[in-house]
């Protein structure tokens, strides 16, 4: 993982949670944006619309989207800070259809008083869906901000087969 943006290429993709945008370097995978939401990402001028670069992503995440990926193995280069890789490692540790809170994401990289910074970290993360902070959960199981919107969240959960058996009420669930 980097400390450096790195993009050059990028290349929008259809999937079942909406259109995504795929940024990289040509050999690494940079960024996965969600396009539909209240924010989508314009890449930027110095950035070259290109779909070879993104081959694999793109079969890994149609595999995936269709239940037959649990794992992505994907070259990845995200950029941020020491702290935000680190919650980012961790991240791709939780298993395909289980679910962490916060808390416990915090225990695991050994800063158990991190929960906030932790839910910062997820909302930094620049590769959503392969660096799968959608598992992260309020430690009450509500689902609790996502950077896609939580309906999406919901989706990349249910197709995982780790939605809570109830839903508490999260006062941000419509974002």
């Amino acid at each position: 993982m980097s400390t450096t943006d790195q993009t050059r290429y990028w290349h929008t993709i259809d999937s079942p949670v909406g259109r995504l945008l795929l940024g990289g370097d040509g050999e690494r995978l940079t960024r996965i944006h969600f396009q539909d939401g209240p924010c989508p990402l314009r890449p930027a001028a110095h950035w070259q619309a290109a779909v070879r670069p993104f081959a694999a992503a793109i079969e890994q995440l149609a595999q995936y989207f269709a239940g037959q990926r649990r794992r992505f193995d994907l070259p990845l280069a995200p950029t941020g800070t020491e702290f935000q890789l680190r919650v980012w490692q961790a991240l791709c540790a939780i298993p395909y259809g289980a679910t962490l809170s916060y808390g416990e994401l915090a225990r695991r990289i050994g800063n158990p008083r991190a929960s906030r910074a932790v839910g910062l970290a997820n909302g930094a993360n620049p590769l959503p869906v392969v660096v799968p902070c959608h598992r992260v959960i309020g430690a009450n199981g509500a689902l609790t901000g996502f950077g896609g919107g939580v309906p999406i969240k919901r989706a990349l959960l249910a197709l995982e087969g780790a939605l809570p058996a109830e839903l508490p009420y999260a006062a941000n669930a419509t974002r």
